[in-house]
């Protein structure tokens, strides 16, 4: 049997944390994406050179294998969906599905752990940090309670917060540069709390090196197949449930209560990374309330 595939790991990770979805449509994109890699492989095409072409050719392989139109349209959007968040996450330079002609599904919401929950969460790791018992253990308290700070106060892409070089951590700016999709630079606030934790995650770093979150991996610094799984830890014994969390229910949380509390939508995109304003917009329901909101509680005629 062939070792999981980490990209389609974390794509179904996802999917169960944002959008609930359930274990028998997990396992189904599970088979349609592995019965995808397979073909690419077979044909000898890395997942990072797949064109809106190659897509059309595997639709025209599985029209040949006798394939219904609707299990066809099911497994196309499967795929768009996989090379979307591919690309959302920056894992790879394009979305060659984009051109790529299918049925149209009408764009679930992201899943929002809410203010309270996301303070439950930070309260249960500052705890634990204490709690200790030993350095191994406090060292991974204070690791988990810095990501978990410097995602909720910046929103960052995982893969931009686990490859954060170390230096990030002894800035003395109130911001961070990041260099996210494309190779663009963005600015990034840095709250006192998440500054605070850098400090003190540093602190207790024993080996030097360059990145700030260091792992024994082949990239040097932690995984985020590691962090998604220690967040799922963290997030239980903050009375969590593991299919509720993912670090993409964080930096959604990030933006959702932002736009709550009366941020722009512009700014978010900027702090986000998003290209385009069109990425951000899955958002605007948070808007949309915020505004039912005002009129209910500002419009005149609103008491007659």
């Amino acid at each position: 049997m062939s070792p999981p595939d980490p990209e389609i790991g974390a794509y179904l990770d996802m999917l169960a944390a944002e959008r609930g979805a359930a274990a028998n449509t997990l396992s189904a994109y599970r088979r349609d994406l592995d019965a995808y890699r397979a073909w690419l492989a077979q044909g000898g095409i890395d997942l990072d050179t797949v064109e809106a072409a190659t897509l059309r050719a595997y639709l025209a392989t599985l029209e040949t294998l006798g394939l219904k139109a609707s299990s066809a349209a099911r497994k196309l959007s499967c795929i768009r969906g996989f090379h979307k968040f591919l690309y959302a996450e920056g894992l790879a330079e394009t979305d060659p599905s984009a051109p790529v002609s299918g049925p149209r599904r009408p764009q679930s919401l992201p899943k929002v752990l809410g203010v309270a929950e996301v303070d439950r969460l930070l309260t249960v790791a500052r705890a634990r940090v204490g709690a200790s018992e030993n350095a191994g253990e406090a060292a991974r308290a204070r690791r988990m309670l810095c990501l978990l700070e410097l995602l909720y106060a910046t929103g960052l892409r995982v893969s931009e917060l686990i490859s954060l070089p170390r230096s990030a951590g002894t800035t003395r700016e109130r911001y961070l540069v990041v260099r996210g999709k494309g190779g663009r630079e963005r600015l990034v606030p840095l709250t006192d709390l998440a500054r605070a934790a850098m400090r003190e995650h540093l602190a207790g770093l024993t080996a030097e090196g360059a990145w700030l979150f260091p792992a024994d991996s082949e990239s040097g610094h932690l995984t985020r197949q590691a962090f998604g799984r220690d967040l799922k830890v963290a997030a239980a014994a903050a009375g969590i449930r593991a299919d509720r969390i993912s670090p993409h229910v964080l930096r959604h949380a990030f933006a959702s209560h932002l736009l709550q509390n009366g941020a722009d939508l512009r700014i978010v995109q900027e702090l986000l990374g998003h290209a385009d304003i069109s990425t951000t917009q899955i958002y605007t329901h948070v808007l949309d309330e915020r505004l039912k909101g005002m009129v209910r509680d500002l419009h005149p005629l609103m008491d007659e």
